[in-house]
């Protein structure tokens, strides 16, 4: 889709890019102040952090009300090579709930592991529902939790992570809660799964969203401590393979994690402006009759076109792949198909990330004129 799009521009058509999901804010001045201060940091880290860092992790999960230490953190180069070594070192299926970021499955198929999509409903929030969960067979490996959620711009509810954590406990089902977005949630309320199950649970985050770093490839990853051999081979693991995170941007994120004047001021604005956008993008698309939830967090939403399905079939389209190259081509709207989350390949779902601040709203009336 990005190299379709960037096709269309060389001939000279405007493109809303809708599709790729990188933070519209700055890194804050403070962490980049930082990084200044510490480019001359040249040598080998421990590969499983900075002890400052980790302990400062440690401290941001504890103030969460997660139990932590710094001996339960991994640093790693994002959050998504975490999650694969995690993946290679506990020997287990995935569950999937879709639709979810796309990298999961791909990583449980290269290691040789197996993926269970479990499907979810509009109705109930794109949202794993307790009955879902309790139909998993005991033991039965990791469940992904990605929440705030990519691609729904959704999440959980305090009742509803107990719920969740309490089965997960019963059935001694391990959970990876991937929650990278968890500071931009909207009303700044994010809470995390690892409160409720904390012996069961790996938390997976970063300085990649909520911080705007995403060309940094800062990842963390919380470790039950009840689960040390699980620690030294992920310890392991990135030893003989990363080795460590560049050391810069580790003295960097020591301030991202501790700074207590710039962040929270940094998060409050960027948690506002989301939270405008997000909404009305999303109330002009349920005008033109698009099925869709008001975003709680993150940049994105997930339409869903079902309800104009006669209308797009009588334009040759049944199926959200079809949907995404004619909006692209037409209007040069480009969307990720609900195909690419694990959606069935008849939805009419797509992913729209609301990260061009100046020109979303006018992309979304490009896309509704064309509808009607």
């Amino acid at each position: 889709m990005n190299e379709k799009a960037r096709q269309l521009e060389r001939f000279g058509k405007t493109v809303y890019k809708f599709g790729f999901g990188q933070s519209p804010f700055p890194i804050p001045d403070v962490v980049v102040r930082a990084l200044r201060d510490h480019a001359h940091e040249k040598d080998y880290l421990p590969v499983t952090g900075l002890p400052a860092l980790r302990e400062a992790v440690a401290a941001y999960h504890l103030g969460h009300a997660i139990e932590c230490s710094a001996n339960d953190i991994l640093i790693g180069p994002g959050s998504k090579q975490l999650m694969f070594l995690l993946f290679m070192a506990v020997e287990a299926d995935l569950w999937i709930p879709a639709p979810s970021w796309v990298s999961y499955a791909p990583q449980a198929a290269m290691l040789g592991r197996k993926a269970h999509w479990i499907s979810t409903a509009f109705a109930d929030g794109w949202r794993l529902t307790p009955a879902q969960l309790s139909a998993i067979p005991d033991q039965g490996g990791i469940v992904v939790l990605n929440y705030p959620n990519n691609p729904t711009g959704l999440t959980y509810s305090v009742d509803e992570l107990r719920v969740l954590a309490d089965i997960a406990r019963r059935k001694k089902l391990l959970i990876l809660a991937d929650e990278i977005y968890g500071e931009l949630q909207h009303d700044g309320g994010h809470r995390s799964i690892a409160e409720f199950y904390p012996e069961g649970t790996f938390v997976a985050a970063g300085l990649s969203k909520w911080c705007g770093a995403g060309g940094w490839r800062v990842g963390t990853l919380r470790i039950p401590a009840s689960m040390p051999q699980v620690r030294a081979a992920l310890a392991i693991a990135a030893s003989e393979t990363y080795s460590c995170v560049a050391a810069p941007m580790q003295y960097a994120a020591v301030t991202a994690y501790t700074d207590r004047t710039e962040i929270p001021a940094y998060l409050a604005d960027c948690r506002a402006r989301l939270r405008v956008l997000g909404s009305e993008c999303a109330s002009i698309l349920r005008e033109a009759g698009v099925a869709l939830h008001d975003p709680q967090c993150c940049f994105y939403l997930f339409p869903d076109f079902t309800p104009l399905r006669d209308r797009l079939v009588a334009r040759d389209i049944s199926t959200s792949d079809e949907l995404c190259l004619r909006l692209l081509e037409d209007t040069g709207v480009a969307l990720l198909a609900g195909t690419s989350f694990g959606g069935p390949a008849a939805t009419l779902q797509a992913r729209l990330a609301y990260v061009d601040l100046k020109r979303s709203m006018e992309g979304v009336r490009k896309l509704t004129d064309w509808l009607r």
